[in-house]
């Protein structure tokens, strides 16, 4: 054989085995292509499913909050509601011209039971010294006298010295029981329905 033909053979041989590589090599960086594409695939789905989350997660935020705010909003307006049918009833009790004598008579016959004896002081709103003071005229009440105004919506104060007893019978005491027992009912009769309309 030549040297000449060695020389070609072995040439062939290179050019084949660098072919086989510069295949390889290609085969290779495909591969290594083709894993990253999928990689980045995954990352970018990972970082799409978590975009999404977050905004889900945001989203939810906002209507809680939204919820929450528009429930208290609607507290507040109970609260406000309530507290002008309260005022608007104690004001009806303040100028309560029917029954209001019959209604204190009641009150200081309640309060005047507590005490024994000795001097016995009512005191009363201003607007009630005369209606308080005649009826302290009747003889049942001899040791009682008016002692002055207290402010209240009507009703007395009754004290005694000798005894330390103060009894609150108001018409503001009494209206504090009666609002504290029934404002459960006073407040669904205010709402009624409302909660199905709006639930």
């Amino acid at each position: 054989m030549s040297l000449d033909t060695v020389v070609e053979d072995i040439r062939d041989e290179a050019r084949a085995r660098a072919d086989e590589i510069h295949e390889e090599a290609n085969a290779e960086a495909e591969e290594i292509v083709s894993e990253a594409n999928a990689e980045a695939e995954e990352i970018i789905d990972e970082r799409e499913r978590k975009v999404e989350r977050t905004i889900e997660q945001e989203e939810e935020q906002r209507l809680s909050s939204a919820k929450l705010e528009a429930k208290q909003q609607r507290l507040e307006a109970r609260r406000d509601i309530l507290e002008e049918v309260r005022e608007s009833a104690q004001q009806r009790l303040a100028t309560l011209e029917e029954n209001r004598e019959e209604l204190t008579r009641t009150l200081l016959a309640d309060a005047a039971a507590e005490f024994d004896s000795g001097t016995i002081q009512v005191y009363g709103r201003g607007d009630d010294a005369e209606l308080i003071e005649s009826i302290l005229d009747d003889d049942e009440y001899d040791d009682f006298t008016y002692a002055g105004e207290y402010d209240c919506l009507g009703g007395v104060v009754v004290e005694s010295d000798s005894s330390r007893i103060r009894v609150n019978n108001t018409f503001d005491s009494v209206f504090e029981d009666v609002w504290d027992d029934n404002l459960r009912e006073v407040s669904e009769r205010l709402f009624e329905g409302k909660n199905e309309r709006n639930g």
